[in-house]
């Protein structure tokens, strides 16, 4: 199905080459399902330039060492670009001081080495910790832990209807037993930018320390933590063209000094006795054991690579994808917008009624489209809007206009009325008693994986569905990314199971069907010993299924296995 076509000046304005930039990026030329790869899934990672590929290989090629440890020539070189590196990222976001820059494995762990350095040290009970509901889980559940532990008091700020902070009710929640407020700068789900210079500044008006999560701001915005006079700020090196692996903790130097190690080994130590041990200095005490030097080495040279655009110029790029994006698929039936904050990075999430998320993300990854679905790890964003999850596409410096338009029209496509399944296919045919069944010669008929997997959506609307008293916990199947329940009976004087099943999600229910056209009305010992992984590699099901929606096909099929075992047991 065709989009409206919408002029988008600001898009069309952008002051770097977006097609120089392109070129910089290896894997932005590779094909994905035998499309070309349409990369929106940037909020989750960036991909990277070549540069820094080829900064991560130098460090292994050319100075291949332990840092700190040794007088030889490579140590030293590795050494040198070690704290090379620790300074660009000093100077990335303005720190009065390298000693402030801390190395971590990502946002995630530095979060962690606050919560349990400072936390459990300096946080007690009666004290109050703020957090908001747009947070990341790695935001909120170490914080929800230490307030267990503590015998603190976690609050957590609400949102308005347009998704963005709302601030009276963090000026209500603030108050003298505050002693942390942990905020996003801006929300990985909805895009929403936080106003945290006025935040922090209330926050410490009350004497409370603030921690940024800085880990999707730091490609989006210009960082500079002592004009925000922020305490701590956490950022990921993925999020920022940089390699996974790495990330940082800024802290002021006062405060590090006041925190106790959170991990003991080598290199955090000064002397150490069989008695005592006396730590390290800022900011070794804190990165115990080796390092990760080759990630540290490839963020620098990520730093410098965004350093050379202008980010405001970027994120307006970004901005104007998003809205163009927005523009040509409004129209569509049932479409609802979730990331409508006034001032947002270039993510548009959303939903539309009667598509599971989940069935549109493999839909539009079978042509090559790559978006996020789900939670986004944000289980009580996605909890206050009362649903599961959302669709996100989200925006880098490579997008290109050429390419949101792919993606509308994909999911223009998608969501067209879908023709009917032949009867002759329908699941009452008793012929799938045979190894090769008319529903195997039907999917291998098609060409290609988007037919199949449409085929399959078609056979899952044959299914009868569930009642809502009938979809009881009894029945759901852990371990699938979407929700499936499944009902097994055996009918002894027939020697036969009988299997009906349903899930939220099409796709789902279509493998479902595949499962019960081979297993409905078979005898135990034949589901014990027939090998349905062959059938399903025969018709590409192990190629072409995320490891996720695998797992939950494998959970069902061990689920129905088990009770043929049990049935078979003496």
């Amino acid at each position: 199905m065709p989009v409206k076509s919408v002029d988008n000046k600001a898009v069309m304005t952008t002051t770097f080459n977006v097609k120089a930039v392109r070129k910089l990026f290896p894997i932005l030329q590779t094909p994905a399902n035998c499309q070309p790869l349409v990369y929106l899934d940037n909020a989750a990672t960036t991909q990277k330039p070549l540069s820094v590929i080829q900064a991560i290989s130098d460090y292994y090629q050319n100075c291949n060492a332990n840092v700190h440890r040794a007088s030889h020539h490579l140590s030293t070189k590795a050494t040198l670009g070690f704290e090379k590196a620790r300074q660009t990222v000093q100077q990335f976001i303005n720190a009065s001081t390298s000693d402030e820059i801390i190395w971590t494995r990502g946002a995630t762990e530095a979060i962690n080495l606050v919560a349990y350095s400072y936390g459990y040290h300096f946080i007690k009970a009666g004290d109050e910790i703020l957090v908001t509901i747009l947070e990341h889980h790695a935001n909120i559940v170490p914080w929800q832990q230490l307030a267990k532990a503590t015998g603190a008091k976690l609050k957590v700020v609400s949102i308005n209807t347009a998704g963005e902070l709302d601030q009276q009710d963090f000026h209500n929640k603030l108050n003298k037993k505050t002693k942390l407020v942990c905020l996003s700068h801006i929300s990985n789900a909805i895009g929403t930018i936080n106003p945290i210079r006025q935040l922090i500044k209330e926050a410490h008006d009350v004497g409370a320390l603030v921690l940024i999560d800085a880990a999707q701001s730091a490609a989006h915005t210009k960082l500079d933590v002592q004009a925000l006079d922020c305490d701590f700020l956490v950022f990921s090196g993925h999020k920022l063209y940089g390699p996974t692996g790495i990330g940082v903790l800024y802290a002021k130097r006062a405060l590090l000094d006041m925190m106790p190690p959170w991990q003991m080994g080598g290199e955090m130590i000064e002397l150490v006795t069989l008695e005592d041990t006396r730590f390290n200095r800022v900011p070794f005490k804190f990165e115990a054991g080796t390092p990760n030097i080759a990630g540290a080495f490839g963020l620098a040279s990520a730093i410098e690579f965004i350093n050379q655009f202008d980010l405001h110029q970027v994120t307006q790029h970004e901005i104007a994808l998003a809205s163009y994006a927005e523009s040509l698929i409004q129209h569509l039936p049932g479409i609802r917008f979730y990331s409508k904050a006034s001032n947002r990075i270039g993510i548009v999430s959303f939903l539309i009624e009667g598509h599971h998320p989940q069935d549109i993300g493999l839909l539009l990854d079978q042509q090559g489209i790559a978006v996020r679905v789900g939670h986004h790890c944000t289980m009580p964003l996605m909890q206050h809007f009362n649903i599961n999850g959302t669709i996100r596409a989200s925006f880098a410096l490579y997008n290109t206009t050429q390419e949101v338009e792919l993606f509308a029209s994909a999911l223009a496509d998608i969501c067209q009325p879908a023709t009917m399944v032949p009867r002759h296919v329908e699941l009452a045919d008793n012929e799938h008693k045979n190894v090769e069944n008319k529903l195997t010669k039907k999917l291998l008929s098609f060409n290609n994986w988007d037919q199949r997997y449409r085929h399959l959506m078609q056979l899952g609307k044959q299914l009868p569905p569930w009642t809502d008293q009938q979809k009881t916990d009894d029945k759901l199947i852990p371990g699938c990314e979407s929700r499936v329940w499944l009902k097994i009976t055996y009918q002894a004087e027939t020697n036969q199971f009988n299997i009906t099943a349903d899930s939220d999600a099409r796709v789902m229910k279509g493998l479902l069907a595949l499962l019960i056209n081979f297993y409905d009305g078979q005898s135990p010992d034949f589901i014990e010993s027939y090998d349905i992984t062959t059938e399903f590699s025969r018709i590409g099901l192990d190629k072409h299924l995320s490891p996720s929606r695998s797992n939950g096909l494998i959970a069902i099929i061990n689920r129905i296995k088990q009770e043929a075992r049990v049935i078979n047991s003496p």
